[in-house]
């Protein structure tokens, strides 16, 4: 008698650069006590955890490596592994060190998540669920909280270039005279009741998807050193399957927006946005 195939795996890569450990901390356990509600309802058998380390200092490496060590134990096979020594290669590139090396089973699931992303316990109970019933399901999004509970934009539409300057850099009277506009882009008017289908963009901080898709469209561009990449990435993904918003898989995550991150960071946007719309198109309104 034939033994029953293995379960589906869970591969996570997590980049990290500026270190905030009670965050990273919190982070890792919410997934794995998603990841162990997962393995309960039989959706997964496996987690593999890469954690990468952009900063590569003798600090970073050390405290990283302890808390790989001392996280629980969960009751899934599984495994962890901290990657340091190539610098700071970016975020895309730093998820294509796991994304190229792994080789995935048909059925196998692969989650990019970032290190102030705190899971809802049944968060990955429901995409899996999903992406197990729905073939067509390239990926899903989830419902997003920000630090202080207040809802964020999980997908979006195509943007234009006075999309982006109103949302990234307008002051917020300014942004008052386009809000009708920015909802649009946005998709503030995505049912909450029902998962919705062909959703242009996904937001980056939590991309759950088919490993082998994710592996066929080799990750992310590594032209992009930060920012624009998640874009990039959804739309080449709808080459394979439609990508979709799961209003009831929840995520709390606390990220800010570039232009509070000072000139380095608003000139880095500028650079990806270029490469994003020369890839994709130029739309200015």
């Amino acid at each position: 008698m034939s033994s029953p195939a293995p379960l589906p795996s869970l591969t996570v890569s997590v980049v990290v650069y500026h270190l905030d450990l009670p965050i990273v901390t919190k982070a890792l356990q919410s997934l794995q006590l998603a990841a162990d509600q997962a393995v309960g309802q039989g959706l997964i058998g496996s987690l593999h955890l890469h954690v990468i380390d952009n900063a590569d200092t003798p600090e970073n490496q050390q405290a990283l490596a302890d808390l790989v060590k001392r996280l629980p134990t969960p009751a899934m096979p599984h495994s962890r592994a901290l990657k340091s020594g190539h610098g700071n290669i970016g975020f895309g590139r730093g998820h294509n060190l796991v994304i190229a090396t792994t080789n995935p089973d048909p059925r196998d699931y692969y989650l990019v998540l970032n290190p102030d992303v705190f899971l809802a316990p049944d968060s990955l109970v429901e995409g899996l669920s999903w992406l197990v019933d729905h073939p067509g399901s390239i990926a899903v999004a989830p419902t997003i909280q920000n630090g202080h509970g207040e809802k964020v934009s999980a997908c979006k539409r195509f943007p234009s270039v006075l999309d982006f300057l109103l949302r990234g850099f307008a002051p917020a009277r300014v942004k008052s005279l386009f809000r009708k506009r920015l909802e649009r882009y946005e998709m503030t008017d995505l049912p909450q009741d029902r998962a919705t289908d062909g959703i242009p963009v996904i937001s980056g901080c939590f991309m759950l998807f088919r490993h082998q898709p994710l592996q066929a469209l080799n990750g992310f561009d590594p032209g992009y050193f930060l920012y624009f990449e998640d874009f990039d990435l959804a739309i080449r993904a709808h080459q394979s399957g439609t990508l979709t918003y799961l209003p009831r898989m929840n995520i709390t995550h606390l990220g800010g927006h570039s232009a509070r991150k000072g000139l380095r960071h608003i000139l880095m946007f500028a650079r990806s946005a270029v490469r994003f719309f020369n890839t994709h198109g130029w739309r200015w309104i």
